[in-house]
């Protein structure tokens, strides 16, 4: 799985597949590779960097300007080591026939095996070379280049999204996807596609959204989408409406960093339009919810995968807290897999920056399989997240290109406030507390810039403990789900262990790793469980834990319990989360920073994870 780009029209494709895979590093991966097609097939791949493929393709000497067809991949290794050989593209035996593939073939076995046996010669280790040579058979067999890969994708179990090239049909791509997402970029004499916008939106800002299970077959000045029957279908052209100064880094040294201090504002993007001042109340039209099916809801059900995850415990409290509504929060991962009790009371929502986890997207499927109403919140405008789910709200928070999760996340909890309040005022939140409410969120964007107006503090702190093999971090209520999402943020980009936990378990379990080498974070605001905190604080300091608190702007009495505090200010409880988790991402930032660290690309990583 990770990146795809295509390319037909006049323009050189060389240089455009290779903008288009820089464009695509976000995603994460460990190899590159392109191929061209004029009256033959050039193939060029890397272990590494794009930079290499780069070197490569100069090292080689070869003219590439007379190429104006070509696809490319950017690889994050599932089958078989990151290395040259399992770089895409894969080509057939016959050398005519070149794939690009996202996903994972589930019975490659059983096919490998039946292309040995009919002298097909399989060189590499990955699922996706299958494909090519099931492509070859066909193509032969049926002697039309549409019709050999809409057979070969009959006898695919498994997910994908690829594009192919025949020698023998120089002037076509052919792009199918089932679980893998895939964008068509229209532009003036000129086709692309790609599996992320970001990819194509130097060119045009004119796409077509390439459904579940739909084929497309792309010409020099022509496409046409079919179902996996062979059916045409119709196609709507959309706009893009963000363009490619937006995914710049605009003078910050990382793309994290950038977007931390983007949170202000993406907050603010998230709200707009939205807060009804005079109802005390949210206006999600999106939901498609209609005042007879608030009445029906007796459960709702989170479903997520990891930073998500962890927006979805914030609902949780809040939810339950404010709309007295009871809440399940579930791994997507395991949703599909444990035969889940659903009744028609429930309201399901999932949650995925991407709009393309696979696991969340399978849940979801499961949901509405069982008869239920299921809710979408995604980042990304026509994703297959929220094609597929009866209503949805999108949380603006504009691309995010670091791998780790930041503005995205933020986004999510202020979707998941939104949503508490709209539900909290259906039933017993009164229009007081609900209008005090909205001029609260109101004030958040000059909040949290606030608190990103305190990065030099952080970053001082980050350096003394840049170095330390584990990280503690504890919080009490909803401070508990911000506690495991900084935890994660310091593991995925500076390889550091770290782990959250509510503050209470600390004592069953975690207390035996306190000594003196153990940096423990605690988010200790001043609301109605300070003392608890401040006991947990004791105990930790007793051991000779170093302490870092994450503290209520005024108070001083907590520098008597920790090392380093770090303020943030003061504000309801609900909107909480959203301050206090802007010190762990910088945090988070500086120490892997301090530590050399890749940090807009972890090692292993991918941002969108399409795969199961």
């Amino acid at each position: 799985m990770c990146g795809i780009v295509g390319y037909i029209g006049t323009k050189a494709a060389t240089s455009v597949l290779l903008k288009g895979l820089k464009r695509l590093e976000y995603r994460g991966y460990d190899s590159s590779g392109i191929a061209l097609l004029n009256s033959h097939l050039f193939v060029c791949k890397k272990k590494g960097k794009i930079a290499s493929l780069e070197n490569e393709l100069i090292d080689l000497k070869t003219d590439l300007s007379g190429y104006t067809v070509g696809i490319a991949h950017t690889r994050w290794a599932t089958h078989g080591e990151p290395s040259d050989l399992n770089a895409h593209p894969h080509v057939s035996s016959s050398g005519k026939i070149a794939v690009v593939h996202n996903g994972i073939i589930e019975n490659f076995p059983l096919l490998r095996e039946k292309l040995i046996s009919k002298g097909y010669s399989i060189k590499t280790q990955t699922d996706s070379e299958i494909i090519a040579h099931l492509i070859d058979y066909y193509v032969c067999k049926y002697e039309d280049f549409l019709t050999g890969v809409f057979v070969a994708l009959e006898k695919l179990e498994g997910t994908y999204g690829i594009a192919v090239l025949s020698e023998d049909y120089p002037d076509r791509i052919i792009a199918a996807r089932n679980g893998s997402p895939l964008i068509l970029g229209v532009g003036e004499g000129e086709i692309l596609i790609a599996s992320d916008a970001s990819a194509i939106v130097e060119y045009t800002r004119r796409v077509v959204y390439i459904d579940e299970r739909e084929v497309v077959d792309i010409q020099r000045d022509s496409y046409q989408t079919y179902d996996l029957l062979q059916k045409r279908v119709d196609k709507c052209v959309e706009d893009i409406d963000w363009d490619i100064e937006t995914i710049g880094k605009k003078g910050y040294d990382h793309f994290m960093l950038k977007e931390i201090y983007e949170q202000a504002e993406s907050i603010q993007n998230t709200c707009r339009g939205r807060l009804l001042h005079e109802t005390g109340t949210s206006r999600l039209d999106g939901l498609n919810l209609k005042n007879e099916d608030f009445t029906r809801i007796e459960r709702i059900i989170l479903i997520a995968c990891g930073t998500s995850w962890h927006s979805a415990l914030i609902g949780e409290y809040l939810i339950e807290e404010y709309a007295r509504i009871p809440v399940d929060v579930e791994y997507a991962s395991e949703f599909r897999y444990k035969n889940p009790i659903l009744t028609p009371s429930d309201l399901v929502i999932v949650i995925s920056q991407s709009g393309e986890t696979a696991d969340t997207l399978a849940a979801l499927r499961e949901a509405k399989q069982k008869g239920v109403h299921v809710l979408g919140v995604t980042n990304i405008v026509g994703s297959t997240i929220a094609r597929e789910s009866d209503g949805g709200v999108y949380s603006h928070a504009g691309p995010e290109i670091g791998v780790a999760s930041t503005k995205a996340f933020t986004s999510q909890v202020m979707v998941m406030i939104m949503i508490t309040i709209m539900f909290a005022r259906k039933y017993d939140m009164s229009l007081e507390t609900g209008q005090l409410l909205v001029e609260k969120i109101e004030k958040l964007p000059n909040l949290i810039q606030s608190m990103l107006d305190t990065a030099h503090d952080i970053k001082k702190i980050a350096l003394i403990y840049s170095n330390a093999s584990n990280f503690l971090y504890l919080g009490r209520g909803v401070q508990f789900p911000v506690a495991l999402e900084g935890a994660l943020k310091l593991k995925e980009i500076s390889y550091i262990h770290a782990e959250g936990y509510p503050a209470a378990e600390m004592k069953h379990g975690p207390i035996a790793l306190i000594d003196e080498n153990l940096p423990v974070i605690f988010i200790a605001l001043k609301d109605s469980i300070y003392g608890k905190i401040i006991s947990n604080m004791q105990e930790v300091r007793a051991r000779g834990g170093k302490i870092i608190a994450i503290a209520t702007e005024g108070d001083d009495l907590i520098r008597d319990y920790a090392d380093h505090v770090i303020y943030v200010p003061q504000v309801d409880r609900m909107l909480s989360p959203l301050l206090t988790v802007v010190p762990l991402q910088l945090l988070s930032y500086y120490i892997a920073v301090e530590r050399g660290c890749n940090v807009d690309q972890p090692r292993n990583l991918a941002k969108s994870v399409t795969v199961e």
